[in-house]
């Protein structure tokens, strides 16, 4: 556990704005704020929880006012943390919030650590360590989709998932405890085959959620789109259409373009960081060279490539070696300059077993950008029914991961007979993985971690 002391934070961005908000959570959150709090009008008596109260921010050692603000009291446990928490809403100088700040730390908080606010409410049970996680989710959401998906983790969603595949795991693993209990009632044959077929059960449910992942990471971190091509086919000019625009310099010499420029977008709901970068092709210049060398690298660790041909051009060897060397990435053929005389001979790319998706475009007019759009979406994220849940993190993964290896562990030794000992052990570790998830088993480097990737305030 916690140590039981009061921790104060800024709980609002660092920078002037109309309202900041000093927060201070713990068991003596409210005598500090009231000893530095005068109402307004000259008022008194207890402050009711959960109501906004008027008044001014004053230094007990010299009597100075330092701001007028707004004071709300929310006693334990309704409220975040789960103790009693006291929130000062007052002007967004930077000057004035750290003022007020101070004045609350010099009458006996600490500073609070990072996350801290959050993990006093897993500690206190207020969230359990899923929905504590999606806390951050939700901090870092780049759009609406992201948020939904936070919103739902912050609400319970994965949790609940995880609550009922430990039921369904214990209520097998009774079973095999009772065999351990009552070594003269063996598992029948029978009975060891319903418990694999259950087993069994409870193993597609986990593939379920586990297959959801990556769907879930995309709109969870974004995907990373490289725009590639050979020298002036318009790579430039379609990353200035597709944002709208002009971000980058675009002329009609070749190489113009010698470094990686990223950019972000948001494809309905789904966020994209996009990677403009130099023509790939032959060169003598060393310069240019390093360019295709970063452009082939940023390739290699993208999620999805745009390759980008020029429609009025027939198709060139450069343009044959780039698509030879996608290696069975994800890519969208993206034949731009649609508005010129068309050179190129699309019947060739596809008897040639180019056969990924085709936009037809023109980066100039902006003709046919919103379907381009359409498309690498449908390439990045697929057009699969969303799944009941989603998986969005990384640890949440691999802990399902090790649940289902574990249950695998469990069906092979039932099958092969052996002594249920050995079944309950394999079981055990199955049910701690999911435990693990939503933190009913604590261990301090894991929360540790989770937690110091929180903004302080959070």
């Amino acid at each position: 556990m916690y140590e039981q002391d009061t921790i104060a934070a800024i709980a609002t961005p660092s920078g002037e704005g109309a309202v900041a908000i000093v927060r201070v959570s713990g068991p003596d959150a409210e005598r500090i704020a009231t000893s530095v709090f005068v109402r307004a009008q000259g008022k008194n008596g207890k402050l009711a929880s959960h109501r906004l109260y008027h008044g001014q921010i004053q230094d007990p050692r010299s009597n100075k006012f330092l701001d007028e603000v707004l004071l709300v009291v929310m006693r334990k446990p309704r409220s975040y943390t789960g103790e009693d928490i006291v929130e000062v809403h007052c002007h967004g100088g930077t000057l004035v919030v750290r003022r007020v700040l101070e004045l609350m730390l010099s009458q006996g908080a600490r500073h609070a650590e990072r996350g801290e606010f959050t993990k006093r409410a897993f500690l206190n049970g207020r969230l359990d360590l899923a929905q504590a996680e999606a806390v951050l989710d939700l901090i870092d959401a780049r759009t609406d989709k992201g948020v939904e998906l936070a919103l739902d983790q912050v609400g319970g969603g994965l949790s609940k998932w995880m609550r009922e595949l430990r039921e369904e795991l214990l209520a097998i693993l009774v079973q095999i405890e009772a065999a351990i209990d009552f070594p003269e009632e063996q598992i029948e044959l029978l009975q060891r085959r319903e418990l694999i077929v259950r087993i069994d059960d409870l193993r597609h449910k986990i593939s379920d959620i586990l297959t959801s992942y990556e769907w879930g990471r995309l709109f969870r971190e974004g995907a990373k789109v490289c725009i590639c091509g050979r020298p002036n086919v318009g790579k430039s000019s379609l990353l200035n259409a597709l944002l709208g625009e002009d971000r980058v310099i675009v002329t009609d010499v070749p190489g113009t373009t010698r470094d990686v420029i990223e950019e972000s977008i948001n494809l309905d709901g789904l966020p994209v960081v996009l990677w403009d970068t130099a023509g790939i092709g032959e060169t003598d210049d060393r310069i240019e060279q390093i360019g295709v060398n970063l452009s082939r690298r940023y390739l290699e660790k993208s999620d999805a490539a745009v390759v980008v041909l020029d429609g009025s051009e027939s198709f060139a060897p450069a343009d044959l070696a780039l698509l030879e060397s996608l290696n069975g990435k994800n890519a969208l053929i993206v034949i731009n300059k649609s508005d010129l005389s068309q050179g190129l001979d699309v019947a060739e790319l596809k008897n040639r077993g180019f056969l990924q998706s085709m936009a037809f475009v023109s980066a100039k007019t902006g003709s046919g950008i919103d379907g381009l759009k359409a498309q690498l979406r449908n390439l990045i994220a697929g057009c699969p029914e969303e799944p009941p849940v989603v998986l969005t993190n990384i640890r949440h993964k691999a802990a399902l991961a090790r649940s289902d290896k574990a249950l695998s562990d469990a069906s092979v030794t039932l099958a092969k007979k052996c002594p249920p000992e050995l079944v309950a052990v394999e079981l055990s570790e199955a049910r701690e993985a999911l435990e693990e998830i939503i933190g009913l088993i604590n261990n301090d480097d894991i929360l540790e971690s989770i937690f110091k990737n929180f903004c302080v305030g959070k």
